[in-house]
């Protein structure tokens, strides 16, 4: 970093970071703990006695401290040289846009944290672009969750840049925000490059239409993914229809979940067909849909025509009511085509949670 420069997100004077008080800071500081409190003074917050206290640990756990954007900024000045955090965990401080920014200036620096959470935080696709710049900058963060912070597809297709060339991120939660159709077009191209992500999650978003097309067609030409959640969007019918394709191309994804996503008894139909041919899903969840019992029927008749199967966990939960429809009990006629699955556990009455 230059000194006495302000680094700034896309170039908006009100997103300064200020984060070289490199005059001020003593070479030896490597707890950070000199440099935060001169920060402190200089941005006029009150130091945080819990970041304090947890300076020298590797995990540290600031979750609802109500930071504030100037505060989040004093901490990032101390953790640009701190060797000791490994794990940031900065959920709910409202830190916005100009927080992130620090933050994110912060992570080009320090090459020991592997792990953030900056979910709940009011970002905003600034916020996101200032993450974005750094993923493709840094080369330690093995997981970050991104979770509620009002991205909109405009922060989709900055991360989508990033993604492209960071291939050392192995998690990424981009749950409860605003992606919408573009989202998933450009989220899908680019998961069909990635090489380093082994689980995402983009549940709580609005992704449906083309965009739910383009990401089932990413994930089907990924062969890095183990779990994707999906769960809480709207692919519908057409989105279900280019995942059960993408399941029979996919042979290393483990987990999968689809619920919540407006999916009618033809969809089920065909990621069941999908199903047929796949030998590594070990968890599928598809639970409040409305397959209704031909959905449940086809995906339960697709197992046992399947020699190679991998399921041991299927959540049907609300969704499936044979009872109604059939001469058979729910619990029989599940019975009858689970059987011959001996490590398979359904959960008609479980109710799934999205993200990690």
């Amino acid at each position: 970093m230059d000194g006495g420069q302000e680094e700034r997100v896309n170039g908006d004077g009100d997103a300064d970071t200020d984060l070289d008080l490199r005059d001020t800071v003593p070479t030896f500081d490597s707890t950070g703990q000199k440099s935060y409190r001169r920060a402190c003074e200089k941005f006029r917050v009150v130091p945080s006695s819990a970041f304090l206290r947890q300076i020298q640990s590797s995990e540290m756990l600031l979750m609802h401290r109500s930071l504030g954007p100037q505060g989040t900024k004093a901490l990032a000045v101390a953790l640009v040289t701190n060797t000791s955090v490994l794990k940031l965990n900065l959920r709910d401080n409202w830190m916005e846009g100009m927080g992130g920014a620090a933050i994110a200036e912060m992570l080009k620096e320090n090459c020991y944290i592997t792990e953030v959470d900056l979910s709940d935080n009011n970002l905003g696709d600034r916020g996101a672009g200032a993450v974005a710049d750094m993923l493709q900058r840094n080369s330690t963060l093995v997981e970050i969750s991104l979770s509620g912070n009002d991205f909109t597809d405009e922060a989709a297709e900055r991360l989508s840049q990033a993604l492209t060339v960071n291939t050392r991120l192995q998690h990424l939660d981009l749950s409860h925000n605003a992606l919408a159709e573009r989202a998933g077009q450009i989220l899908g191209a680019t998961l069909s490059e990635n090489t380093g992500l082994r689980s995402v999650s983009l549940a709580w978003n609005c992704i449906r239409g083309r965009g739910a097309v383009m990401l089932a067609n990413g994930l089907g030409g990924n062969i890095f993914l183990r779990s994707v959640d999906l769960s809480f969007n709207g692919f519908g019918k057409e989105g279900a229809v280019a995942l059960g394709q993408a399941l029979r191309e996919n042979e290393v994804l483990e987990e999968l979940n689809v619920s919540n996503n407006r999916i009618p008894p033809e969809g089920a139909i065909h990621l069941a067909l999908g199903l047929k041919h796949n030998k590594t899903i070990r968890i599928l969840q598809i639970g409040k849909n409305p397959i209704q019992n031909a959905g449940c029927y086809g995906i339960l008749q697709s197992m046992q025509e399947n020699p190679d199967s991998a399921i041991e966990a299927l959540d049907f939960s609300v969704t499936c009511k044979f009872i109604q429809s059939t001469r058979l009990s729910a619990k029989d006629l599940i019975f009858q085509h689970i059987q011959p699955l001996p490590c398979l556990h359904s959960f008609p009455g479980h109710h799934s949670q999205p993200g990690f």
